[in-house]
């Protein structure tokens, strides 16, 4: 009898003891067993600290609106599993999800794969069977050892380089950024959408022999009051509209994601929309992504974010302080192996109280709200701070403190996003 999703998600959880296993001779194994077609006429892969969600949904609205047929891998889930796979904007079904698995296993036999193996192999398998023109591949961890590195991309896109999986990655930005270059390939382009990369990043692209093109050299975003133009070397630019996705850093995640595809099109006139500039404005407008700087409405407005780390804590402070002033209560999980006094100082002063929710009965990774205080406390010894034992509580205080015209912001992680979300919509 075959399984079903969910059992088959429990039993990937099961089979390999190793939650993360770096390394790409067995993932390739298995790939090659599969018969290893191309999960695209072209791929993009997305690599990066923060932005790599962002920027695969602009990669995947821009081409949606250019015509084309187009995939888009992402990883983890807010609320169901099958939101990891999508093709032309849709989540795959659970049967098709089913059906993979079933060839990935007769496929690996003894070859032991983690549940994110089990996953990006699903979703080549899956692009392949679609017939796309384009495949956008989120990077799970890193990049040079990423199992979706078993895929030469037509182009890379590194988004952002900063200090998290510290672990695994390296002890600073250079470390991670020689990482973060493994998805590169020679001759082939690879956007660096970080204004100023490290240079352990910028020396291992020049070792691969990939064709860097840098933001702010390479390309330009130049902002206005009527919006902002997006501007190539080679002298294209165009004056777009903003992003419809909220924070600052967003339109540098656009640019990457218009420089990749700008790079794209000049290798291959044939898949070159007919109206570029069309293309481009539709999808900066109809872009969706959730959890980025979501509003989920109400008074207080609810805001949703699955901001992490440091880097992203200080997007998040940077969209505060261009926001009218108001009190802000944050309801705040994390997972043990992230810098939490990081993100905490990160948002100081402009947070008038922290409500705390315990992540230890989420996952085994999470950070029970007693070891949030103490960290807290540590950092920010005056901030007024209560703690819940999970999300929901937490998002109750805050909804029972906070007054009209403030803002609740909850982030910290994908389960903070996932769970609040949830909430709302029950």
């Amino acid at each position: 009898m075959s399984r079903t999703l969910c059992e088959w998600l429990s039993y990937q959880e099961r089979v390999n003891v190793h939650s993360i296993e770096l390394g790409l001779d067995r993932v390739r194994e298995v790939w090659q067993r599969m018969g290893a077609p191309a999960p695209a006429k072209h791929v993009i892969t997305v690599g990066g600290t923060n932005g790599k969600g962002s920027t695969v949904a602009l990669l995947e609205a821009i081409s949606s609106a250019a015509g084309l047929h187009v995939g888009a891998f992402t990883s983890p889930h807010l609320l169901v599993y099958n939101e990891r796979v999508r093709i032309d904007g849709a989540n795959v079904d659970d049967a098709a999800l089913v059906a993979s698995f079933e060839r990935i296993e007769a496929a690996r036999g003894s070859i032991p794969l983690t549940y994110f193996e089990f996953g990006t192999l699903a979703a080549l398998d899956l692009f392949a069977r679609a017939g796309l023109d384009i495949a956008v591949l989120e990077v799970g961890l890193g990049g040079r050892l990423d199992a979706v590195n078993i895929i030469d991309a037509d182009v890379a896109v590194i988004t952002t380089v900063d200090l998290d999986h510290m672990d695994w990655l390296g002890p600073d930005r250079d470390s991670i950024g020689r990482e973060k270059a493994g998805i590169a390939r020679a001759a082939r382009p690879a956007i660096v959408g970080e204004p100023d990369p490290p240079a352990g990043l910028l020396d291992a692209l020049a070792a691969c022999g990939a064709r860097v093109e840098r933001a702010g050299i390479d390309f330009q975003v130049e902002r206005h009051a009527a919006g902002w133009r997006w501007r190539h070397r080679d002298g294209v630019a165009m004056e777009l509209p903003d992003p419809a996705l909220a924070a600052p850093i967003q339109f540098d995640n656009a640019a990457a994601a218009i420089a990749a595809l700008h790079a794209l099109w000049l290798a291959d006139a044939s898949f070159s929309p007919k109206d570029i500039f069309a293309a481009i404005s539709a999808g900066l407008h109809e872009v969706r992504v959730p959890a980025r700087l979501q509003s989920l409405g109400g008074d207080p407005a609810l805001i949703v974010d699955v901001g992490h780390n440091p880097q992203a804590a200080r997007a998040l402070a940077e969209w505060l302080d261009a926001q009218p002033p108001t009190g802000v209560h944050a309801v705040y999980g994390a997972l043990a192996d992230k810098d939490v006094a990081g993100v905490i100082a990160a948002l100081g002063a402009r947070i008038e109280h922290w409500h705390l929710a315990g992540l230890d009965h989420a996952t085994p990774r999470g950070l029970a709200a007693a070891a949030l205080a103490g960290i807290l406390q540590q950092t920010l010894p005056d901030a007024p701070f209560d703690a819940h034992p999970d999300v929901a509580t937490a998002l109750a205080a805050a909804g029972d403190l906070a007054r009209p015209g403030q803002r609740i912001l909850a982030f910290g992680s994908f389960f903070v996003a996932g769970a609040v979300i949830a909430e709302r919509s029950s």
